[in-house]
């Protein structure tokens, strides 16, 4: 009786967050991640670099406690490099039971997108970046939205994790 409560509450708390999305700037596009992954905003702390780490993978950070791998969006997604400023944040988000830190240029706010105002990225877009799952129409913008399955992929999500 208790599993089915549990599991009547946690299906309440996905359809609170169903089509909501946390928006982040990236130079001048904005992307979307779902809200269900992220677990909270800090603004930039103390990384630690670690050797031998892709170049997107800036370093770790202790979390209370916790260390938490970071990873700078701009570079994974291959744009150049831009030095971090006071707008500037850290979106810490849990893929597949590991805990990333994101950092992005800067927090937009979290806004609810319906299934039918999104649409699946041309073939021309999805060919050259894995990491959109979709297009978000909001108004007359647009909003990237994140894949956060495929931002990392088994063998470097099992890197990270072993840091």
């Amino acid at each position: 009786m208790a599993d089915i409560v549990e599991q009547e509450a946690l299906d309440m708390v996905e359809d609170t967050q169903k089509g909501k999305f946390l928006t982040f700037c990236m130079g001048n596009e904005y992307y979307g991640i779902e809200i269900k992954y992220v677990t909270e905003i800090i603004g930039l702390q103390p990384i630690t670099e670690i050797p031998e780490m892709p170049e997107y993978i800036k370093g770790i950070i202790n979390l209370r406690g916790k260390i938490i791998p970071v990873m700078d969006v701009r570079l994974r997604f291959k744009k150049p490099y831009r030095a971090y400023n006071d707008r500037t944040c850290i979106v810490v988000i849990e893929i597949r039971a590991v805990s990333i830190g994101l950092i992005v240029d800067s927090v937009s706010e979290v806004i609810a997108i319906s299934d039918e105002e999104i649409v699946t990225p041309p073939n021309v877009a999805r060919e050259g970046n894995r990491y959109i799952k979709g297009i978000g129409k909001v108004g007359s913008d647009v909003k990237l939205l994140l894949d956060s399955d495929r931002l990392l992929n088994e063998t470097e999500l099992e890197t990270v994790n072993d840091l």
